[in-house]
């Protein structure tokens, strides 16, 4: 089929239906030109008779153009039947329509240009300014400027955070997947992710390693902070509503302290909240429920306890999905997403020989065994004193409304259908931290604060739109509005009062300058890098090693006692080490470690950064190897 044969087919589908003319047919020529303008009214009519050869050359060239007429349409006629060969006819007029068209000295308009579908940019443009976007921009943005404010300041930098920084520096350079054996104690996904996003810090500061690289978080939280705005929507939140649950979560002192440290759970949540995103999306198409499914496996591949929230995702799917045969479709497509992204990690440990537990090598099952039987539990939220009790009490002691509000919501919100699916993820992971003798990490608040916000603004939606509605045909009256909107000023002004406090302090702290002291101390008094070993946190190792200290002879003081070949690195102990880095995190940790005690107990202080139990000591070993070098 020509070019011409296919634009004449698809325009036959927009054709309309033209009468065929009762006589013979007419001279029609289109007309690309502007029309002459009229003569003026006062000039002479002058009525002349065109010359012999000027009529003999119209003549012909009409001859010409029957001919050619003539020839096309036998030509189409072979090819095509009568009536189809009508319904072309009945196009070429069709295709006329909107064009200054010539008959008989006339012109006539055959109809109107037939306008233009909207462009895919056109459409990105027109969603971006609509009143949803620009809201939820605007509230991001806001929230983003929080969070960025003081972010390599406060808080004070972490072991974990070194940690997870130092395997995604060794996934960057290679090595694998941690800078040490790794034992899959966690899944290795979201410091993958990280690092992806490493370079970002790199560009903007060349400060402490790791609260610099907080500034990639930045990017995680307005991940967050959207999805969470989208899920809102998408559980029949108004606007307004859903903006309140972004500005609550973002802006809480619980959020602006965990959300800026480099956390597994960030990732994972932000995946979760996809997963939700993606189960109800109104269009239900099938790959949206695959890649939900692959999306709920990748939130369990960054941080595991996230598997605790999955049956919320399958809430989700069963609400977004019709009960019909779709369902089951449906269904069996996130299965496929789940098995297919989650399969990979046992199957990674099983390629290498490591999913069963065995002597002389680590296992996927028995990291397994250890965080579920033979790790250290937390005791009891309830007992006072336990860990977890302290742990509890400094999420509270940041932000007792968000997190008791959101529980008391999230109770209310199990009994509204559509508030039911951020109501079951709070339920689940309050189950799972309620649980006696369970670990309790301090960063677990994480998983759950946007829901808690998304309840606490559903339930609120649902009493403002009570307090709003009357009986059919009667105007709400004006006091409502008003009271309503005196209680929501009094709101934001007994929360923003208790949330100054953290949000002053994370504002104005420099809880990171001891370290920040240490590494220049450690960079400008140890010449002898090459030679010289050093036992520190995962704060400082990353530091070290850039600064030109041999990476095995930079020792995270957990490896000491713990990893054999570093064990096997020191025949004689805590002899063999030249200074140890006292920190706040070593002298805190739980784990038996004889030889990192006995390094704290023979040591001589020779720095002091910082005061309290934050200080950070620098000691030496007496009669070390550097001293007999």
């Amino acid at each position: 089929m020509t070019t011409s044969s296919r634009r004449r087919s698809r325009s036959r589908a927009r054709s309309r239906t033209v009468p065929k003319p009762a006589g013979p047919p007419r001279d029609i020529t289109v007309a690309f030109r502007a029309p002459t303008p009229p003569e003026p009214a006062d000039a002479p009519i002058e009525r002349t008779q065109p010359a012999e050869a000027e009529v003999q050359a119209e003549v012909e060239s009409e001859a010409e153009v029957q001919l050619e007429v003539e020839v096309e349409a036998e030509a189409q006629a072979e090819v095509r039947p009568e009536a189809e060969a009508q319904a072309e006819i009945e196009v070429e007029v069709e295709v006329l329509a909107g064009v200054e068209v010539v008959v008989e000295g006339e012109v006539v308009v055959e109809g109107e240009v037939e306008p233009q579908p909207e462009t895919g940019r056109a459409r990105l443009l027109r969603r971006l300014r609509s009143p949803g976007s620009l809201l939820v921009t605007g509230t991001t943005a806001l929230v983003l400027s929080v969070h960025a404010w003081n972010i390599t300041g406060f808080p004070a930098a972490s072991d974990d955070e070194g940690t997870y920084l130092a395997q995604a520096w060794a996934v960057q350079q290679g090595l694998g997947l941690g800078h040490y054996t790794y034992w899959y104690d966690h899944p290795p996904l979201a410091w993958i992710q990280l690092a992806a996003l490493s370079w970002l810090p790199a560009l903007l500061s060349d400060g402490l390693t790791v609260p610099t690289a907080r500034v990639s978080m930045l990017v995680v939280t307005a991940a967050i902070l959207l999805l969470t705005y989208l899920l809102g929507r998408r559980i029949g939140l108004p606007r307004w509503a859903a903006a309140v649950a972004v500005l609550t979560y973002g802006l809480s002192p619980l959020a602006v302290t965990t959300q800026r440290q480099i956390y597994l759970d960030s990732f994972a949540v932000a995946w979760l909240l996809g997963a939700l995103v993606l189960a109800l999306s109104p269009r239900r198409h099938l790959w949206h429920h695959v890649a939900a499914g692959a999306a709920a496996a990748v939130a369990a591949l960054c941080k595991e306890t996230m598997i605790v929230a999955l049956p919320a995702v399958v809430l989700a799917l069963w609400q977004g999905t019709a009960r019909n045969g779709v369902r089951a479709f449906s269904f069996a497509g996130f299965g496929s997403g789940v098995l297919l992204v989650g399969g990979f990690y046992p199957l990674f440990a099983m390629l290498n020989g490591e999913l069963l537990p065995g002597p002389g090598h680590v296992s996927l099952i028995g990291a397994w065994q250890f965080q579920l039987h033979s790790r250290t539990g937390s005791g009891s939220v309830f007992t006072a004193g336990s860990p977890a009790n302290t742990v509890v009490g400094s999420w509270l002691y940041y932000d007792a409304v968000l997190l008791a509000g959101g529980v008391l919501a999230a109770a209310v919100a199990l009994a509204v259908r559509r508030l039911r699916v951020p109501a079951v993820a709070v339920a689940l992971l309050a189950v799972v931290a309620l649980r006696p003798g369970g670990y309790l990490p301090t960063m677990y608040v994480i998983q759950a604060l946007p829901f808690l916000a998304l309840c606490l603004a559903g339930v609120l939606a649902l009493a403002v739109r009570h307090a709003l509605s009357g009986p059919p045909g009667e105007q709400v009256p004006g006091w409502r509005r008003t009271v309503l909107w005196g209680l929501a000023a009094l709101a934001v002004a007994v929360v923003g009062v208790r949330w100054s406090g953290g949000t002053h302090r994370a504002f104005t702290a420099r809880d990171n300058a001891p370290y920040e002291a240490a590494a220049a101390w450690l960079r400008e008094k140890l010449p002898d890098r090459a030679g010289t070993r050093v036992v520190v946190d995962d704060v400082l190792w990353l530091d070290l090693v850039r600064d030109g200290f041999p990476r095995d002879n930079v020792l995270w003081f957990y490896k000491v006692d713990l990893d054999a070949k570093v064990a096997a690195g020191l025949p004689r102990g805590w002899r063999d080490v030249d200074y140890v880095v006292s920190t706040p995190a070593m002298r805190g940790d739980r784990a038996p470690l004889p030889t990192v005690d006995a390094l704290l107990e023979h040591t001589d202080v020779v720095a002091t950064f910082g005061a309290g139990g934050d200080r950070i000591e620098i000691r030496r070993v007496p009669d070390s190897p550097a001293d007999r070098r």
